[in-house]
């Protein structure tokens, strides 16, 4: 017995000894591995998403002036990958006060004039929301060992806004000429050096330009079957060429269409995309109808941080149709001053203003408009714009005077009208308010003041539909069952009284 429990004593001690040895064995090889596995650069971003997701400033590299070691291309993009980083890094800290993440991107030197920039700005409880919109970085030199880029970086665009005691103080655009010093440290480049040479403020004010003719007598259009969704998978361009037939042989000239910034594929338009609004505006050209081409539309963000990524949308979009003959006008944002109570009326004007001047640089041809949802803010930006455009869904009876206080503000601008229209829903959510009758003598009256004015209009719209997609006026029937009969045809395809009076 006693030898049985010596037995099974020096058993367990064995077993023991294989469990403790086993456990160093794992313990010494996790730290070998992971010591001899480099840090994941995407979670020492700190921002959560990578940079090429949240940051794209236009950037055009000059390397002719590099009196150094040859730069490969590899060597050159992830250069750009990580000075950009840099940058983007650098804007959040402005804007949240806080260092979290610039470890990654600058040296030890170069840190002490950030933290000390935003330790000023803490005690002073000032923030500064900037971004930049364009780059164009000169390699001076590569040092021979690969460890060493000097470059000058040339008309940085850059937009900043300042706030005290979180309240608004100003706004400024300016071009600026940076030296950098970039130093490669632990396989990634960062910042050593990054000195403001020259600055010089952008001007807002734009040229005087011609009033130009308008003459569009048109109406917004999405298929019945497709609203909100017309470059889906059910896109269909022969019913669309239908369409435009209706559209025609009742006497208009111009469609307004939508394009969704994230149905596009926000920064990154989907080639698919584009084809179809390729077929869409071909199609309007061979009816001989002239396209306002809305960007933006369920866009809503605005921080300035996000504008890089809502230029590359424009700029990949105008760039691509800026010579199509179908094409009449660039409409930035549909009714933006919706936006200004939840994201702030300066972010928004900024937003715009920056947008008009991007795709004015692209497309100098185009007239320019941004649709407002009313009257009273109209007149905003209307030294921006080609044309003042706004929408109007209150009483026949009232539009004049609308109008009127409209056009007093408006000094030498077109103003086009480019929503208007009536639902003729009468059902049991909003009983008596609405009939075919109705919606017929609404539009009576309205083409009478809009030709006695000479206005050019937009009607809304060509259908009426049988669902309404929540993201438009939610879900509560008594505003989707009116939204659902604003057309001049109904979801049988029979044309309603409205009909007659799509155009004087």
């Amino acid at each position: 017995m006693v030898k049985a429990d010596k037995n099974i004593m020096r058993g367990f001690l064995v077993l023991t000894y294989i469990i403790i040895i086993s456990m160093l064995i794992f313990v010494i090889g996790s730290s070998f591995s992971y010591l001899n596995t480099g840090a994941d650069r995407s979670s020492m971003l700190h921002t959560e998403v990578k940079k090429a997701t949240v940051y794209l400033p236009k950037l055009t590299w000059t390397t002719d002036g590099n009196e150094g070691r040859k730069l490969d291309a590899q060597t050159l993009a992830k250069i750009e990958s990580d000075y950009l980083d840099a940058w983007y890094v650098k804007q959040v800290v402005y804007k949240t006060n806080q260092t979290t993440g610039i470890d990654d991107f600058y040296t030890e030197s170069a840190r002490k004039n950030i933290v000390a920039f935003i330790t000023q700005n803490k005690a002073e409880n000032i923030s500064i929301q900037a971004t930049t919109l364009s780059h164009q970085p000169n390699i001076e030199f590569f040092s021979e060992d690969g460890q060493l880029i000097v470059l000058k970086d040339e008309n940085v665009v850059e937009y900043k806004q300042l706030y005290k005691d979180e309240k608004f103080v100003m706004e400024t655009t300016e071009t600026a000429t940076y030296k950098v010093i970039l130093l490669l440290e632990d396989g990634f480049w960062r910042v050593r050096h990054l000195v403001k040479e020259r600055v010089k403020s952008v001007e807002t004010a734009t040229e005087k330009q011609a009033v130009p003719n308008l003459n569009m007598k048109g109406i917004n259009y999405y298929p019945q079957a497709t609203p909100w969704d017309m470059f889906g998978d059910q896109f269909d361009i022969e019913i669309i060429k239908n369409d435009f037939d209706i559209i025609k042989d009742a006497g208009l000239n111009t469609i307004r269409i939508f394009v969704q910034y994230e149905d596009f594929g926000k920064a990154n338009v989907n080639e698919e995309k584009l084809e179809k609004l390729q077929q869409v505006l071909d199609a309007a050209a061979t009816k001989k109808l002239q396209v306002v081409l809305t960007l933006f539309d369920f866009y809503g963000n605005y921080e300035i941080l996000d504008w890089t990524l809502t230029q590359r949308h424009a700029e990949t979009i105008v760039s691509r149709f800026k010579n199509h003959t179908a094409i009449v006008a660039w409409d930035i944002k549909n009714e933006p001053n919706l936006d200004f109570e939840s994201r702030g009326k300066q972010n928004v004007l900024a937003w715009l203003e920056s947008m008009i001047s991007l795709i004015k640089s692209i497309d100098s041809t185009h007239l320019v408009t941004i649709g407002w949802s009313n009257t009273e803010s109209a007149h905003l930006l209307q030294d921006k714009v080609d044309f003042v455009s706004f929408h109007y869904y209150n009483a026949a009876a009232d539009f004049m005077r609308h109008y009127a206080n409209l056009k007093a503000k408006i000094t030498d601008k077109p103003i086009v009208l480019g929503e208007f229209g009536q639902s003729s829903y009468g059902g049991f959510w909003k009983p008596f308010s609405g009939s075919e009758q109705k919606q017929a003598t609404y539009f009576k009256e309205m083409q009478a003041m809009l030709k006695a004015e000479n206005i050019s209009f937009l009607s809304w719209t060509l259908y009426d539909f049988e669902e309404i997609p929540s993201s438009v006026v939610g879900n509560r029937p008594w505003r989707t069952n009116p939204q659902k009969k604003f057309g001049f045809i109904d979801k049988d395809g029979k044309r309603k009284l409205a009909f007659e009076f799509m155009v004087e």
